[in-house]
């Protein structure tokens, strides 16, 4: 049984009936649907209590009064009833279940829309596997709730109150006889309930979390591949699932015990009032029609017993599970719209850094510190520096995917926490040294950067982003499909995709995350061509690796541990012998500066200062 420490506090029985009224709020847009069920199932559990009245007369009528024509006349009577009652059930089912489907449906809509809008560092915290986990399988338990469990606890409620009224108008002796077991019933439910919610909610906890080492391995395939590491990942995965399988079985042990022991008091209590009935029968005390109707009718207690304790199982199960998908939701998002948002208006694309410092709430220690940088409209500045210097992290606070502990960022003279953040990010675009692609056709990837550009629009954007000759060779040109982040597609071309989005997209400020550091030299000459074209007449942050990517750029800013420590113009900074110069010494041969090599790790003891990004 239950131990003591497992008994659940005022609080969360508190919350547990919350989250049942919680989950009751979804079918009220659907009231109308919600009512006719209803009605079918009151006019259902009224017919239901019929038959064994019906049965017991027509009992009587063959075996005492020996009238054929009565037992054919009930007969038609019981057949009607039950045509009568599956009209109901058919009612009653099928309206339950749509509004159990439609809760579900809307559920997860609105879970997948609260996550479009947490910030980055929510996903930081949660592994996107616990998280597609709870928008599945957490969200099917509950369809049983509102489904089924109402209609079913509220038909057993009415025919549990209907029946024994009549027993008690029957025979109230053996009613009293019959009552006893609801004491016991109502012990063994609360008991057994407390055990499966608790093993029901660990076992959802540890499903979540082997979907999330499957979500990482699979997303990872080619690592995994790479390394040999096939048979440990299946190993890693049995033994997680092994583990969810163990939590499994002790709750269908648990709700096996339950339903058991509440079918061995229901029975036992059946024998005793079929003894008790049988000796009154003998004794002329009633007729066996009246016996076979009360016994039917406690048949109908016990069944209703029964599916009320099964019910109260699953109703345990779901409020595990509803725990997880409300704790979603009343996850607030830490980065939104403002109260009272102030009006961007055409973008300029001046952006300003003012006493900035910033720290991932999981790190402690700033990554970015007394930060100032002014980039005036259209001016093209690169940002270089050692890994964990804070690259990365400067354009990710430009679209406002974290705010910073202290400071300031402005765009075009607005705080950007004033700012609604679709309109703070519609005026920007980002590409990235690994674009993210949808599974869609290439034509799909590039409007997804403006939603209402025409055909000739998309394909304007990719003959300017160098992507137009290649696309025109598949067989399905623009409607080719790419696979899941592009698979198909090499390195080079789906950067140029990525670039034709940002190009359609058309943006005031526009953000290059080592956009070309991944590329061998033919695919970055006809990058580079591209992002030419898209830096012209935008505000442009970009984060080099290769000297060929930065010489060029208005201002060069070098970042060393969160600090600006060096800016300027490409010559000026190498003729200053600083930290710049140094690194692009890395980048020499034979004392000759190349383009076509990546600028080089440090010796020991120096900054790498075109490392990866923070």
């Amino acid at each position: 049984m239950a131990k003591a420490e497992e008994r659940p506090s005022k609080e969360e029985r508190s919350q547990g009936r919350e989250r049942l009224r919680r989950l009751l709020g979804y079918v009220r847009p659907y009231r109308a649907r919600f009512t006719f069920a209803l009605i079918a199932l009151v006019l259902g559990a009224a017919v239901s209590l019929v038959p064994p009245a019906v049965i017991g007369s027509a009992t009587d009528s063959a075996v005492l009064e020996k009238s054929l024509d009565n037992l054919d006349q009930w007969t038609l009577i019981l057949c009607g009833v039950f045509l009568a009652q599956a009209v109901f059930v058919f009612i009653r089912h099928f309206l339950m279940s749509w509004l159990g489907e439609r809760m579900v449906a809307d559920l997860r809509t609105e879970v997948y829309a609260h996550l479009m809008v947490m910030p980055v560092a929510y996903f930081r915290r949660n592994r996107t596997g616990e998280l597609l986990s709870r928008l599945a399988d957490d969200v099917t338990h509950l369809q049983s709730v509102v489904g089924q469990d109402i209609s079913i606890f509220l038909r057993n409620i009415l025919s549990l109150v209907g029946t024994i009224g009549l027993l008690l108008w029957l025979h109230p002796f053996l009613t009293g006889v019959m009552l006893a077991i609801v004491p016991a019933f109502v012990i063994v439910t609360v008991l057994w309930g407390r055990v499966i919610r608790k093993i029901s909610k660990k076992a959802q906890d540890e499903l979540a979390s082997a979907s999330g080492d499957l979500q990482e391995a699979i997303g990872a395939i080619d690592v995994v591949q790479a390394f040999g590491r096939e048979d440990y990942e299946v190993s890693r995965y049995r033994s997680a699932i092994g583990r969810v399988f163990d939590l499994f079985v002790k709750r269908i042990w648990a709700r096996s015990w339950f339903m058991s022991t509440t079918t061995l008091l229901a029975f036992l209590v059946l024998a005793g009032i079929f003894w008790l009935g049988g000796r009154m029968v003998a004794n002329g005390e009633m007729t066996i029609g009246d016996l076979f109707q009360f016994i039917m009718y406690t048949l109908g207690v016990a069944a209703s017993l029964g599916s009320l304790s099964d019910m109260f199982g699953r109703y345990y199960q779901a409020l595990g599970a509803s725990s997880r998908i409300f704790e979603i939701l009343d996850t607030p998002a830490e980065i939104a719209d403002p109260a009272e948002p102030t009006h961007l208006g055409q973008v300029r694309g001046e952006i300003d850094f003012e006493g900035v410092e910033f720290a991932y709430e999981d790190e402690g220690e700033p990554v970015i510190r007394d930060f100032d940088l002014r980039v005036k409209p259209g001016e093209v500045v690169a940002l270089v520096g050692h890994s964990g210097s804070g690259k990365t992290t400067v354009s990710r606070l430009v679209l406002r995917a974290w705010d910073p502990q202290r400071g300031t960022v402005r765009l075009d003279g607005i705080d950007l926490r004033q700012l609604r953040l679709a309109e703070l990010r519609g005026g920007m675009a980002i590409v990235s040294q690994e674009p993210v692609l949808f599974s869609g056709t290439v034509r799909e990837n590039i409007r997804y950067g403006r939603l209402d550009a025409s055909d000739a629009e998309v394909e304007a954007a990719a003959q300017d982003a160098n992507a137009d000759a290649f696309i025109r060779e598949f067989a399905d040109g623009y409607d080719t499909k790419i696979g899941e982040r592009g698979v198909t597609l090499s390195g080079g071309q789906r950067q140029r995709v990525a670039i034709a989005r940002a190009l359609l997209r058309d943006p005031a400020v526009l953000i290059l995350d080592e956009a070309t550091s991944a590329l061998d030299g033919e695919s970055e000459h006809l990058v580079q061509q591209a992002l030419e074209r898209l830096q012209k007449g935008r505000t442009t942050l970009v984060i080099a690796h290769r000297l060929s990517t930065i010489r060029d750029a208005d201002r060069i800013v070098v970042l060393d541990h969160g600090r600006i420590v060096e800016q300027g113009k490409h010559e000026a900074l190498v003729a200053a012998g600083g930290n710049y110069a140094r690194l692009v010494q890395h980048q020499t041969r034979d004392g000759v500066v190349t383009d076509e090599v990546p600028l080089a790790a440090p010796s020991e003891g120096e900054s790498d200062v075109f490392g990866q990004p923070a």
